[in-house]
């Protein structure tokens, strides 16, 4: 289940409250009148079947009830209740597979932002795989896999990507844009400094260095764990078992190529250099085009879900119009249709809206 917890307007909290009742997904409905402030209005809780969370999330979403108030959602780990249970049958398809897109949007948001703590995470991750890579112990590379912050943005870009959201694959861009030459830059010098003061390990080789060397030579497994870790990755994060995320972390190996590309320059070993930033290449490339077709098929499962549920007569209750959404912006928008005099939509209007 999903709990919501909904700050919304006196003069709306009527279709609200209608429009929640109505649904045999929604239970526990609270209502207490005239209780907030800031903004001022009606709080109104509710738990919904996961499978729903995002459907009458958009509904909410119609009576602008964000512009006005706000809605916040937590998971529920666990509830005991006969209706409750009753909502979750009610809800077609299965909780664990359901995608909440506010939580995905959300969660792809936090970890875009360009900030100190990311870029110093990608440096240190890299220090470490650099530290692997020159000792020749795949635990290193391990370690530094799953220190890496990467995967966030380029989940989001994903994101980004299926829902045509300009700013979020901006910001993506700019984090991975900045983090990666910041990580590689820093590993450069970090092993030029070792190599200066007789710290490195004495007679490494960029080419020999056998259980960490597939960092640096990209070939048609690079390509498909990257794929199978990146559509792992976007499982993980849209629905309830997040806890493969840690594997996939351990899948890929961003992090680890993007520091051999600092030690090889550092020894001066431009052909190492060159594998190692076409292993980067292709995992980056791949892991967001997995991203993006995974998405996109759940993204056109919820499509369907959410047109069929315009059909329900229960928004109806609320003010909200049959067949098709009325806010803007939305996959199922629809525009209302003219008549003769300019700005009066069309009455009654049921046509099925656009996906």
């Amino acid at each position: 289940m999903v709990h919501l917890r909904i700050v919304v307007p006196t003069d709306t909290a009527g279709a609200a409250l209608e429009l929640l009742r109505g649904s045999d997904s929604v239970v526990n409905v609270i209502h207490l009148p005239g209780v907030a402030s800031k903004p001022d209005g009606d709080v109104v809780f509710c738990d919904v079947a996961r499978e729903d969370a995002s459907v009458v999330i958009d509904d909410l979403r119609e009576l602008e009830i964000p512009r006005r108030g706000s809605i916040a959602l937590e998971n529920v780990e666990a509830e005991i209740s006969d209706a409750a249970d009753r909502a979750e049958e009610a809800a077609r398809g299965l909780a664990s597979d359901a995608v909440v897109w506010e939580d995905v949007e959300a969660r792809t948001s936090e970890h875009t932002e360009l900030s100190f703590s990311f870029v110093a995470f990608m440096v240190l991750a890299m220090l470490i795989a650099a530290v692997g890579i020159m000792l020749d112990q795949p635990i290193l590379i391990v370690g530094a896999m799953v220190v890496g912050p990467e995967f966030g943005p380029l989940a989001a870009v994903s994101v980004a990507i299926v829902e045509l959201r300009g700013a979020l694959a901006k910001r993506s861009l700019v984090a991975l844009g900045i983090g990666f030459p910041a990580g590689i830059v820093a590993t450069l010098l970090v092993t030029l400094a070792l190599r200066e003061t007789g710290l490195a390990p004495e007679g490494f080789s960029t080419d020999d260095h056998p259980l960490t060397e597939f960092v640096s030579n990209p070939d048609f497994f690079s390509f498909f764990v990257a794929y199978v870790a990146g559509t792992a990755g976007i499982l993980s994060l849209t629905s309830a078992k997040s806890g493969a995320l840690i594997g996939v972390l351990i899948s890929v190996t961003t992090i680890p190529a993007a520091a051999n590309i600092g030690v090889a320059a550092a020894y001066g070993d431009w052909s190492q250099c060159g594998g190692a930033a076409g292993q980067l290449g292709i995992n980056l490339v791949t892991i967001v085009a997995a991203g993006v077709a995974t998405l996109y098929l759940q993204r056109r499962y919820y499509l369907r879900r959410r047109v069929k549920h315009l059909s329900d007569l229960a928004r109806t209750d609320a003010g909200l119009p049959l067949g098709h959404s009325r806010r803007a912006g939305s996959a199922t928008f629809e525009a209302p249709e003219m008549t003769g005099r300019p700005g009066r939509p069309k009455q009654g209007s049921d046509r099925p809206g656009r996906s």
